[in-house]
């Protein structure tokens, strides 16, 4: 790994995004319209703020999935990736340079959308709203993490696409944002102990509930999801779609 061509491949990645409106809407400017929906649904109140910051976790996550399993693929289906690792370029620099690009663009996201959820909103919580943001660009790491992995494993963005039933949506209705997870059946608890995500909306309730929050070992388990995610996709990926 050469920390210079990951610096170099997060910089073309950050640049080809600059260029890209629509994507740049999609990832800072939807979780946001997102939250003002639900309060507009709640009229504010106690409802959005008990499912507000667990949502401040699933939208980066889930927006951030998208965007990077999908521009992944191009990279494959278009033959860059081919090209750049026929140069020094290699696996763990290509998807660590995405990482970095991302996790750039997951800051940004979750300071505009906690500031708008917290400043125009007024979302309730008992923590400090700074270990909110930093929740929130962890659960946006984990999604490009599980999105670099999962790029490998798909031909077509619609296929992309077809992983969201079976990574995403059990995660989103164990995650304890409908059903709290000490409530869920024996069986369904257990699963939901091993989901990533789970850990994402768990830190977010503790920082809504407490004035001193204890998040550091739920944010430990995302950012092992994380790595270890990042690890499979440099062990899965391939240079190319058949």
């Amino acid at each position: 790994m050469s920390p210079r061509i990951t610096l170099a491949t997060a910089a073309r990645v950050l640049t080809q995004l600059r260029h890209d409106p629509r994507t740049i809407a999609l990832m800072l400017v939807v979780p946001s319209l997102l939250m003002t929906l639900l309060w507009w649904i709640y009229d504010g109140g106690v409802v959005f703020d008990r499912i507000g910051p667990a949502l401040l976790a699933i939208f980066p996550f889930l927006v951030m999935f998208l965007v990077t399993s999908i521009a992944t693929l191009r990279e494959r289906t278009s033959g860059t990736l081919e090209r750049l690792l026929s140069m020094p370029t290699g696996k763990l620099d290509f998807l660590l340079g995405y990482a970095l690009a991302f996790g750039t663009v997951a800051l940004i996201q979750a300071l505009i959308t906690a500031t708008v959820s917290i400043g125009l909103l007024d979302l309730g919580t008992a923590g400090p709203s700074w270990l909110l943001i930093a929740v929130a660009v962890f659960d946006a790491l984990l999604g490009v993490a599980l999105g670099l992995f999962v790029s490998a494993f798909a031909s077509t963005e619609f296929q992309v696409v077809q992983f969201m039933p079976a990574l995403i949506v059990p995660q989103f209705l164990l995650c304890g944002l409908l059903v709290p997870r000490d409530q869920l059946p024996d069986v369904l608890g257990a699963i939901s102990d091993v989901l990533p995500l789970s850990y994402a909306v768990d830190a977010m309730s503790e920082v809504q509930a407490n004035t001193d929050p204890q998040v550091w070992g739920q944010i430990g388990v995302v950012l092992a999801f994380s790595v270890v995610l990042l690890a499979l996709g440099a062990a899965t990926l391939r240079r190319r779609t058949p």
